[in-house]
């Protein structure tokens, strides 16, 4: 085992050589432009980045191997290495809790990811050291990175906010995975120091550069005040025990994925309308019986919605989502349903009409506008995915705001910032509040300068 010293010597060497600060890719170059030599570079500098959570999503490796799922090359750590590959990524890190999973994450990423695209690089700096677990590992790592730079957190929902606020009182500009925290409370306060601090929260919610998902939004603002959505979204069993360490314990299926589809119904509808109401019921038995835990297999919200037009009409919203779908073609089942008084819109996100088969996997349905993992000519090419675009738009808007180019405030239509996002916060904890009391929860607006912006939750004896 290395001391502490040898451990440190390490960790140096594994740091990213920096590159030109003034060599950069234009963020108005396509990818098939870079392909063929026709770089742009400005003076723009790249953007220091803590990933923070070693899991599934950020690096693909899961209880001691590759993830079972879609992802086994994850998610965020792949989409860094590549951005600095492009120069958008300057000094990049990574933490978790238990540091003597590094040695077999570093291989996994190297397997996974340097042997697989041609001229990607995996070095990263990585806390806490590798012969120490430490829960608070990433307090040393947030104070190893210095004000304008930028944190990714994929970690136990019921982590985010005090990760996040320990990163918004650094001055460090945030992304944070869905859901952005737990509970209404949180996210005021969480917003009000990001306001004091002037730095960037956002919420890592992909669906958002989704092309299809991004269009019905835009078409949605045309189909008149809403009257009916209706969504589903669900993964298969064996993420129970991917997600062991907070199944139930920490947070519930409702947090984890009818976020996606609550965010996108908060997004299209702007402030024309806002929820008011939500009652939740769940199915049991599956998730009981696999890790031994009470926790809901199956979560469904049904929202009151209230329109901001001229007959004071309202809509009804169900969120449905579940984790014990069986194993099938896709890794997630997903769609939606929407009714405005003038039209409607329905997608199945799941199934795009492209599918194959093989001898290993059998048939299935493949999504590469998420991410596309099979190379070009040996190349990684999945820079247009929705998947990775999210990531980028939000580093693209660090260095915006870090080189006076742009403000805080020109994000929120752009990103889904703190300020666009607390009707899903709302809706989220009224659904866990509702589950556990057996009661309706209202949303209550007090307010007066923002009729869309909920100061607090109501039970309904």
């Amino acid at each position: 085992m290395l001391g502490p010293s040898e451990v440190e010597f390490n960790r140096n060497l594994k740091s990213v050589p920096q590159v030109p600060l003034f060599r950069q890719v234009s963020k108005d170059v396509s990818y098939q432009n870079q392909q063929l030599g026709e770089e742009i570079f400005t003076e723009r500098k790249g953007v220091n980045l803590l990933m923070i959570g070693t899991g599934e999503y950020t690096t693909g490796f899961v209880h001691g191997s590759a993830s079972d799922s879609d992802k086994k090359a994850g998610v965020v750590a792949l989409t860094m290495f590549d951005l600095r590959h492009r120069f958008k990524i300057n000094r990049l890190g990574l933490c978790g809790v238990n540091g003597q999973k590094f040695p077999e994450i570093r291989s996994h990423m190297r397997r996974m990811i340097e042997e697989v695209y041609e001229g990607l690089s995996t070095e990263v700096e990585t806390y806490p050291s590798d012969y120490e677990v430490d829960p608070r590992a990433y307090i040393d790592a947030l104070n190893s990175f210095h004000p304008g730079d930028a944190v990714t957190i994929f970690t136990p929902d019921n982590t985010h906010f005090e990760i996040a606020m320990e990163a918004v009182k650094r001055g460090l500009h945030v992304l944070v995975t869905k859901p952005v925290v737990q509970t209404l409370e949180q996210h005021l306060e969480l917003l009000e120091e990001a306001n004091k601090r002037n730095v960037l929260v956002a919420v890592e919610v992909h669906k958002r550069w989704d092309p299809m998902y991004s269009d019905a939004r835009d078409r949605i603002v045309g189909l008149g005040p809403f009257s009916y959505m209706y969504s589903y979204m669900s993964q298969p069993k064996h993420q129970l025990t991917t997600f062991s360490n907070w199944v139930g314990k920490s947070s519930d299926i409702s947090y984890y994925l009818n976020s996606h589809h609550i965010d996108f119904h908060e997004w299209a509808m702007g402030c024309s309308s806002r929820p008011i109401s939500v009652m939740a019921n769940s199915s049991i038995g599956i998730a009981k019986s696999i890790n031994g835990i009470e926790c809901e297999d199956t979560i469904t919200l049904m929202v009151q919605w209230e329109n901001f037009d001229s007959l004071s009409s309202c809509g009804t919203a169900v969120y449905t989502s579940s984790w014990i779908a069986p194993k099938s073609d896709v890794h997630s089942q997903q769609r939606f349903f929407y009714m405005g008084q003038k039209g409607e819109v329905n997608i199945d996100q799941a199934h795009r009409g492209y599918s194959m088969a093989d001898d290993t996997s059998g048939y299935y349905s493949i999504n590469p506008l998420f991410m596309k993992y099979v190379p070009t000519n040996g190349k990684f090419s999945g820079q247009n995915g929705y998947g990775y675009r999210s990531f980028e738009a939000f580093v693209d808007a660090v260095a915006a705001i870090n080189n006076g180019e742009s403000q805080l405030s020109k994000f929120d239509h752009a990103l889904a910032t703190l300020s666009t996002t607390i009707r899903t916060t709302a809706i989220l904890e009224a659904g866990r509040k509702s589950l556990d009391s057996k009661k309706s929860v209202c949303i209550v607006y007090d307010d007066p300068t923002d009729r869309c912006r909920p100061t607090s939750l109501k039970i309904v004896d």
